[in-house]
């Protein structure tokens, strides 16, 4: 499971070590903010486009070998434009990261389903949405260190020793695990599938939950600054974010294969905790900012690990890879979806309005979990 957790941390680090340093240190290559905006969205759309299509070829060939193609190809990509240090290779190096994330990600949560039985299988996947959130809250930090340090160059550099490093790591510790004879399926089949609810509940929640998130760690900064407050206030703000989404994840998932929580019931506190997070940044002054980056934080980090071991709970052993990588779309809409809402209410009325919009979205979550428990109970004779 090691090796899967670093491939965890590999993608998050990379993800956000480099778009957090682009705009800062990189006059040569990024030259205004549409460029930074071309380059941030070059990897999440490789992502968007790529992750069903590396989920279903791990299902067909087997997720170890394109989790180990991910990895290189990582390496290779972030070695591109350590060696070449030129704009036009930078673009060039991200969307060959991008595509690379988008192969050795699901393929990772699709080992870590089908390496642990299922009631395992929460403590799993809290473990490696553990890592991934480390990941993301070191990101930044260190590299801004290793750019403030040697460049954009160095932070490349770092990003392809990193990746070779856990492919060999993976090679030799993570077990091949067969591909699964399976029925031949259909488009129809598939959507079928897809529009099961079992499939529709879990990947909507962890949606929501990354839709959240994406919104605290950009607006909150933004929220903080129009309060007063300072970089540091702000910055510290974001890292209490990351940081209670990487503690809350392990204990959700072992509260889950210890039969004290359900999944339903888990998703649902999740996402009334995450509602209530974004809510409370229409709050003034630090403690709204405080409030929202826990509670934001704590209910993603419920939502994770729960969403996550319901798909492979809910999904053929023979079709993982391609139900792993259709669920990473959905987080990766989320992830576009929920600041694309913020600032859309934001720019026709304000902030805080953006804020109160995505909480009342989020809220619908549960509300419906409750309507369906009543009509249940209702419905059962007496």
């Amino acid at each position: 499971m090691w090796p899967l957790y670093a491939a965890g941390f590999t993608t998050a680090f990379g993800a956000h070590g480099i778009a957090a340093n682009l705009g800062g240190f990189s006059d040569d290559a990024v030259t205004s903010l549409l460029v930074l905006g071309g380059l941030l969205a070059l990897y999440d759309g490789a992502e968007v486009v790529l992750k069903p299509v590396f989920g279903s070829l791990a299902d067909r060939i087997g997720a170890k070998p394109v989790l180990l193609g991910g990895l290189l190809f990582f390496a290779a990509a972030s070695a591109l434009y350590a060696v070449a240090d030129s704009p036009g290779w930078l673009w060039a190096a991200r969307l060959g990261q991008g595509a690379a994330a988008s192969a050795f990600s699901p393929s990772a949560s699709a080992l870590v389903a089908r390496l642990n039985p299922a009631a395992k299988r929460g403590r799993a996947f809290g473990g490696y949405g553990f890592h991934k959130s480390i990941g993301y809250t070191l990101g930044p930090l260190l590299g801004g260190l290793l750019v403030w340090a040697g460049g954009l160059r160095l932070l490349f550099t770092v990003m392809a020793v990193l990746a070779a490093a856990v492919a060999l790591w993976a090679l030799l510790a993570v077990p091949a695990v067969p591909p699964l004879p399976k029925q031949r399926q259909t488009l129809a089949d598939l959507a079928r599938r897809l529009a099961d609810r079992s499939f529709l509940a879990p990947t909507a929640a962890l949606a929501a939950a990354t839709a959240a998130l994406s919104v605290g760690v950009g607006f909150l900064p933004v929220s903080g600054a129009a309060a007063g407050l300072g970089t540091v206030a702000t910055g510290a703000a974001v890292s209490v974010l990351a940081a209670c989404a990487a503690v809350v994840q392990p204990y959700a998932g072992r509260a889950l294969d210890a039969g004290r929580l359900t999944t339903r019931t888990g998703l649902a506190v999740g996402l009334a905790t995450t509602s209530a997070g974004v809510l409370c940044a229409t709050l003034p002054g630090l403690a709204g900012v405080l409030t929202a980056a826990i509670l934001i934080g704590a209910g993603t980090g419920l939502i994770t690990p729960l969403g996550f071991t319901a798909l492979a709970t809910g999904t053929p052993e023979e079709r993982m890879g391609q139900t792993m990588g259709s669920a990473e779309l959905g987080r990766e809409l989320g992830d576009a979806g929920g600041p694309l809402l913020v600032a859309a209410v934001a720019t026709v009325s304000t902030l805080t309005y953006g804020f109160a919009a995505l909480a009342v979205l989020l809220a619908v979550g549960p509300l419906l979990t409750l309507a369906s428990l009543r009509h249940r109970k209702a419905a059962t004779p007496i």
